[in-house]
């Protein structure tokens, strides 16, 4: 039984939120970049997604998710390696993320801590940061990270 990696589709909204929502993300204006996400299909079911918010030469990687049985078999890289590609493919120069407790894992891709006061203006624009920017108790149980690419 293979698994399908595709750009995501109006339908796949509804699944990928609940995706999300599993895994205790949030599931911030996810129609809006709806263009910029891609999914893990397996028979006919979500398994994965992962989307970029894009602002001129900066990007936000957001909602990077597996589901738990697939996890650990390279699809998590397989979602990063695709937003990548395609980000370099817009013109992105740098991408940003917010991580709970996955720091490790994107580092593997390049990305390094770096601080909110590290975020270009730009990227300033993204949902996540205008909420966090006001919430420091949440930035605090969270890394920020950035890759050049």
């Amino acid at each position: 039984m293979s698994i399908d990696l595709r750009p995501a589709c109006p339908e796949d909204l509804a699944g990928i939120d609940a995706l999300i929502v599993a895994e205790r993300l949030p599931p911030f204006r996810t129609a809006d970049f709806l263009d910029t996400f891609w999914v893990l299909e397996k028979e006919g079911h979500l398994v994965g997604c992962a989307g970029l918010e894009v602002y001129g030469e900066a990007a936000l990687l957001r909602s990077v998710v597996t589901r738990q049985e697939i996890r650990g078999q390279g699809y998590g890289d397989l979602l990063v390696k695709r937003a990548m590609e395609e980000a370099a493919k817009m013109g992105v120069k740098r991408v940003y993320l917010f991580t709970m407790d996955k720091a490790p894992f994107f580092q593997r891709f390049g990305f390094e801590p770096c601080t909110m006061d590290d975020f270009e203006p730009a990227a300033r624009q993204c949902t996540q940061y205008e909420v966090l920017r006001d919430h420091p108790e949440v930035v605090a149980v969270l890394t920020a990270m950035r890759r050049d690419l």
